[in-house]
């Protein structure tokens, strides 16, 4: 996973007027973001909307337009705000173990972590969308995909890593991410229910994939 993440505007200088209009519009815009990404954790992406962040925000309608211009910037950039929080929060912290299956794992326990907070309202950014667009080609959909496939490469090649240097035997690394993805997935939703134990359902699952490697 790309982990390049873009930024907002920071630098502030008091001589500046201009400095200080794009500090304010920066500020506006990240507080419109972080709720928009918990509206379409919970309710979709289709409910992002400029009325629904001004009154959610207390944000003027007509800002809040500036910022985005139309209801599809609005949705990309919130998707765009979702991936960087996620590699923040999973695949970032992940670093710090080394590749193969110390990193694999990282990378699932703090998954846990972002899920189980969770870091958005509703749970899971990718897997409260991803169906909604699944059977909708456009920019949104692809959006959301790339984010998927950039996911589901960041398994892989923990996987790859793993195989090359000997932890495990070779196997079928789509295979096993497919397997892998579906379980976290399925703990999202079984996490939203209330049910804790899919946590140990879902690190058996994968020990007992690395172990029949």
């Amino acid at each position: 996973m790309d982990t390049g993440a873009g930024s907002f505007v920071t630098r502030t200088d008091a001589a500046s007027i201009t400095d200080k209009r794009l500090l304010k519009g920066a500020r506006a815009r990240e507080t419109a973001l972080r709720r928009a990404v918990d509206i379409a954790s919970l309710d979709g992406l289709d409910d992002v909307s400029f009325g629904r962040l001004a009154t959610d925000t207390g944000m003027s309608k007509a800002g809040i337009q500036t910022l985005f211009r139309s209801k599809e910037v609005l949705q990309l950039a919130t998707i765009d705000y979702a991936r960087e929080m996620f590699i923040d929060a999973v695949v970032r912290p992940a670093r710090k173990a080394a590749p193969g299956v110390d990193r694999l794992r990282s990378l699932i326990e703090h998954w846990f972590d972002y899920a189980k907070t969770p870091l958005f309202e509703g749970g899971c950014f990718r897997v409260a969308n991803i169906a909604r667009f699944d059977s909708k080609p456009g920019t949104i959909r692809d959006a959301l995909v790339h984010n998927q496939q950039e996911w589901l490469d960041t398994i892989a090649k923990e996987l790859r890593n793993a195989v090359e240097s000997h932890e495990i035997a070779e196997l079928d690394v789509d295979l096993a991410v497919f397997q892998i993805d579906s379980a976290l997935c399925a703990a999202n939703t079984a996490l939203r229910l209330g049910d804790d134990d899919v946590i140990t359902k879902v690190r058996r699952t994968v020990e007992n994939l690395l172990q029949s490697a």
